[in-house]
Formats: C-alpha cells, sequence, structure tokens
C-alpha cells in the first residue's frame, strides 16, 4: 500500500511538471521566431511544421553536445550551477494551483514559498545574479501587492479572491 500512494504521488507530480516543461520550451521558441521577425529574419522554421519541433531538437543537441569545461574551473561547482537554477526554478511551481485542487502543495504560505525557491534559483548563475535580483525586486513588490489585498500567502485563496472581478 506504501508503494501505490508513492507513485500516485510521482504521477502527480510528473502531471503538474511535463506540461510546464513543454510550456517553457514553447515559449522560448516563440521568443525565438518573435525576435527574428523583429530583426527581419526568418528565425528557427527548419525542424517540423512552422518550426513547432525546434524545442525537441534544442534539447536534443543540448543532450549529444560535447562537454567543454575550463581548466581553471572547479568541476563540481560547473556542474552544480545548472542543476541547482533547475531544481529551485521547478520546487517553485509546487505551490502554483492550475486548476481547482490541481496543485502539488497547497500550504498557507505559498506566495513565500514561492519567492524564496525563484531566489534561490539565481544563485546557480551567479553571471546573471544581479540582472535577476533586479528583476525579483519589481515582482516581488508586485505580490506584496497582492498579499496586502487578500491579507493572505496562499495562493489559492488569493486565485479564488479574484472571482468577483
Amino acid at each position: 500500500m506504501l508503494y501505490i500512494s508513492t507513485i500516485i504521488s510521482i504521477i502527480e507530480v510528473l502531471i503538474v511538471t511535463l506540461p510546464v516543461l513543454f510550456v517553457v520550451a514553447f515559449v522560448t521558441v516563440a521568443e525565438r521566431k518573435t525576435m527574428a521577425s523583429m530583426q527581419r529574419r526568418l528565425g528557427p522554421n527548419i525542424v517540423g511544421y512552422y518550426g513547432l519541433l525546434q524545442a525537441f531538437a534544442d534539447a536534443l543537441k543540448l543532450l549529444l553536445k560535447e562537454y567543454v569545461s575550463p581548466t581553471q574551473a572547479n568541476l563540481v561547482l560547473f556542474f552544480l550551477g545548472p542543476i541547482i537554477t533547475l531544481i529551485f526554478s521547478l520546487l517553485g511551481f509546487a505551490v502554483i494551483p492550475f486548476a481547482p485542487g490541481l496543485a502539488i502543495s497547497d500550504f498557507d504560505l505559498g506566495i513565500l514559498y514561492m519567492l524564496a525557491m525563484s531566489s534561490l534559483a539565481t544563485y546557480g548563475s551567479l553571471r546573471s545574479t544581479a540582472q535577476l535580483i533586479s528583476y525579483e525586486l519589481i515582482l516581488s513588490s508586485v505580490i506584496l501587492l497582492v498579499v496586502l489585498l487578500t491579507s493572505n500567502l496562499n495562493l489559492t485563496i488569493n486565485i479564488e479572491a479574484q472571482k468577483t472581478i
């Protein structure tokens, strides 16, 4: 019986996580197409119908790419940086309710948890930390406005408070 509940939990996590990863991949392709149109070039349009399989080609290229590391780099930290960024970015999605009753975790400090996970994700890529922290200050201020209006840190309650609008 213990195994069944564990398997169900893993399936629930996959049901939420995999669509998020696909959305991020296709938003990246859409961004590349938009930037290409701004620069008057074609952009990704070779792989699949109108470039719809470009996200999968990029993932395959990333997996099959030759590994190159700087000679003076600490190899453990060099490998851990992207892994830390990915893990904490995905952990931030754990409290986001995608539909009624469809959240991995629904607890009272959800907004605080989400802000903490997104803050920790910036430390995996130290080159862009200053830029990400500057974005985070503005976005945290906007989120705190929502908290002030609803007087609650639970994301589900904050979403339900918007029903009257």
